[in-house]
């Protein structure tokens, strides 16, 4: 029996998602074919089917944040990427660094959650973070008060100081400095965007 264009595409985004939560938690070694699909509620079978390999999966997964849970994470948050002005830069600062979205390990951007992995992975891979960060970089460029002279160089600093500080917030054991570090990077950067 053939399935409907639909199906399969409904299919493969499940695959995706499976994947990317997976990825999120355990990162790209530990995570096997057999795993994404149980977590997608299908057989191994099917894989195939979809993608030529796992490499293709995790760099579809990476990029998949940007429209998927990350749009619905931005939306939540009123982050509007377009229209937002300097309050969407302050709102996306404010939801990313925020102790919420540190302990959203399932839901949490790809950039934080993976970037040891990435280093390591496929050019595809590493494109797709890169589109990530280049997708949050020109959000916060073309958002950030009018008249910056500085704000491409603005833009990258801010990108820097949510990702960094994250990432350094998950990877700190005492749970009071993994928060004045996310909290100091928080600060810093709501304070830059007004400079």
């Amino acid at each position: 029996m053939a399935y409907s264009p639909e199906h399969k595409a409904k299919t493969r985004a499940r695959i995706v998602e499976a994947a990317r939560v997976l990825f999120n938690r355990d990162g790209f070694a530990e995570v096997t074919i057999d795993q994404v699909m149980a977590h997608a509620g299908l057989t191994r079978g099917g894989f195939y089917n979809h993608f030529r390999s796992k490499e293709e999966l995790y760099a579809e997964a990476v990029a998949s944040f940007l429209n998927g849970r990350g749009k619905t994470w931005r939306d939540g948050a009123g982050v509007d990427p377009l229209n937002g002005g300097p309050e969407t830069v302050r709102a996306m600062i404010s939801t990313y660094l925020s102790p919420e979205h540190a302990r959203d390990t399932d839901g949490q951007c790809p950039m934080i959650a993976l970037p040891s992995d990435v280093a390591r992975a496929t050019p595809e891979a590493r494109k797709s973070y890169e589109g990530l960060l280049r997708a949050m970089i020109w959000l916060f460029e073309h958002n950030l008060p009018e008249g910056q002279s500085d704000g491409k160089d603005t833009a990258r600093v801010l990108a820097a100081l949510s990702v960094g500080g994250m990432v350094l917030s998950r990877t700190i054991e005492d749970p009071t400095l993994a928060d004045e570090v996310r909290e100091a990077a928080r600060n810093f950067a709501l304070a830059s965007v007004d400079r």
